[in-house]
């Protein structure tokens, strides 16, 4: 009973540790109505710096261009997949940006019926001339219109989960990630020129957490237990955010063009273009699914790095011991290196047999993830492996040279254009059965080595490597 007590409390800390704001924060009653909240990109409009004269502009009709419908899974439904209130979002955005005046064309032509209503009710019923003859204050006029839409709606673009059980206890988790693509562009209503067109995407994540026991505690006793949470991230608040962050370049656009200028002067507008401009740099290098590129054109490295060496043999009591390693790359195509390894390691089959070894290694290795900064790689190829202990015994005595090949795979951390840190473990094949100086069996002796170090990277910087997104 105590082992299910503590495997329930294991369920508890994970529930706890996961997510646990969702968990916690669980509707029990109705909610009053509240304000919309704001998004993180709203605050960023709020705090643009303020415009030398705001832009008056018209918004016709800012649409969901998808045509899609929302799958369910019961049958086909009406309803669609976006909001269509994206004007409103749109002229929302406008105006907490300060950058703009926005003016009524969505619905203009209840606008001049209004207009009508007032000039007729000032002829029929007004007293003297000049009330009646009373002008209304002109319409302003647009210089600029704001066209484009919502373009795309793609669900499933990644999907994924976790989960484990083990004795019927166990717990699961799900993902999945949509994302929602606007275009925005601005007319000159003088010319007709589209002076700039701009796009924004934005991920829209589900996730599903559930964890559950499913156990006799005793006889004829059955424990059952289960919970979790789904969060949907709203598509709603997915486009109100893609569409600020359209308005927000826009304007960053215009001051680059010149097309607008801050309230502050010259050198406001120069430093408000290359924060942009290098937020743009790094928006070029993240691909579809929000993974920064990174541009690892160096191509030579070499590494040092420390760790254990353990044989497997043909004792049953191999201990853990020292390992040194140094290391050259040489970086072929962007993915795939050539490299020269030589360990200084010492195996320790049992506490009366240990000796120092030397090995070198040639190895090709395949980077899995070659323009991230956290990457997986694996690793092979040959290598000879050499008996330096100054007490050889029989069977080392004989043959103090032995080939072997070596297999392995790690993980390697970008710390900067030059430095990265490595972790990874290989398996190595000796084709002998004298590594631990013992011969007993069929099976041949073999080791393995784990390391963690550091890499340099140099070499000229001149020939990109080509890479394939």
């Amino acid at each position: 009973m105590k082992q299910i007590i503590g495997k329930i409390s294991i369920l508890l800390l994970f529930i706890l540790f996961t997510s646990c704001g969702a968990y916690w924060n669980q509707p029990i009653g109705n909610q009053e109505a509240r304000i919309a909240e704001n998004t993180n990109q709203t605050e960023k409009l709020l705090e643009l710096p303020l415009p030398d004269k705001p832009i008056v502009v018209g918004v016709y009709n800012f649409k969901d261009q998808t045509g899609q419908y929302k799958n369910i899974e019961t049958g086909s439904t009406f309803s669609t997949a976006v909001t269509q209130g994206a004007t409103t979002i749109l002229i929302k955005a406008l105006e907490d940006s300060k950058w703009f005046t926005p003016i009524e064309r969505e619905n203009f032509a209840n606008l001049l019926n209004e207009r009508n209503i007032i000039r007729t009710t000032r002829q029929e019923y007004l007293r003297t001339d000049d009330e009646r003859n009373q002008r209304l204050s002109p319409l302003l006029f647009a210089g600029v219109l704001l066209e484009g839409g919502i373009i795309s709606y793609d669900t499933n673009i990644l999907t994924g989960g976790v989960g484990a059980r083990y004795f019927g206890v166990g717990g699961s988790s799900q993902y999945r990630q949509d994302r929602i693509t606007i275009y925005l562009r601005a007319v000159s209503t003088s010319t007709g020129e589209i002076l700039k067109t701009v796009n924004v995407s934005k991920t829209i994540l589900s996730q599903a957490v559930d964890v559950g026991i499913f156990r006799y505690v005793n006889f004829q006793r059955l424990l059952e237990a289960e919970t979790g949470f789904t969060k949907n991230e709203p598509a709603q608040i997915a486009v109100q955010e893609a569409i600020e962050k359209a308005v927000e370049v826009l304007i960053y656009e215009g001051i680059k063009d010149q097309l607008w200028v801050t309230l502050d002067g010259p050198e406001k507008d120069k430093e408000v273009v290359e924060q942009y401009l290098l937020e743009k740099e790094l928006e070029s290098k993240t691909d579809l699914y929000e993974r920064e590129f990174l541009d690892h054109d160096y191509r030579h490295s070499a590494h040092a790095s420390f760790g254990l060496a353990y044989v497997d043999g043909d004792f049953n009591t191999g201990i853990l011991d020292y390992n040194m390693e140094l290391g050259y790359k040489y970086r072929f195509i962007h993915a795939l290196s050539l490299g020269l390894t030589t360990n200084f390691f010492r195996l320790n089959s049992n506490t009366d047999t240990s000796h120092w070894w030397l090995s070198e290694a040639a190895t090709i290795e395949y980077n899995i993830l070659p323009n991230d900064r956290l990457a997986p790689i694996a690793y092979a190829g040959p290598g000879v492996l050499l008996f330096v202990d100054n007490s050889p015994e029989l069977y080392l005595q004989k043959m103090d040279a032995f080939f072997f090949l070596k297999f392995g795979a790690g993980l390697e951390y970008q710390a900067s254009n030059r430095v990265s840190f490595i972790a990874k473990g290989d398996w190595n094949a000796t084709f002998s059965d004298k590594i631990d100086n013992e011969i007993n069996g069929r099976r041949d002796d073999f080791f393995f080595t784990f390391s963690a170090g550091i890499n340099y990277h140099f070499g000229s910087k001149r020939t990109k490597l080509k890479t394939n997104r």
